[in-house]
């Protein structure tokens, strides 16, 4: 699952910058049902970042109960926090 599948599904567009601010909420719900019923890890890494970048993450200790991917986590927000 990368980016732009997940922006086209939850937002109708690949481009977030034309996402409408009152579509944000609905997508964010809808992104976090789907996280918390998705079972393959990397969808469900992949679905995090995306509600990361939106403020809407659920915590670490709730969103991995494996510590492995709380670290990937963690690099990812570390990542994106370095660039800008």
């Amino acid at each position: 699952m990368d980016i732009e599948n997940l922006l086209q599904r939850y937002f109708g567009t690949t481009d977030l910058g034309q996402v409408q601010v009152d579509a944000i909420p609905m997508a964010t719900e809808r992104m976090l049902v789907d996280f918390g019923l998705e079972e393959d890890s990397g969808k469900r890494f992949a679905l995090w970042s995306l509600l990361h970048t939106l403020d809407a993450a659920p915590d670490l200790d709730i969103a991995f109960e494996d510590e492995a991917e709380r670290e990937a986590a963690r690099n990812f927000m570390d990542i994106i926090a370095s660039s800008g």
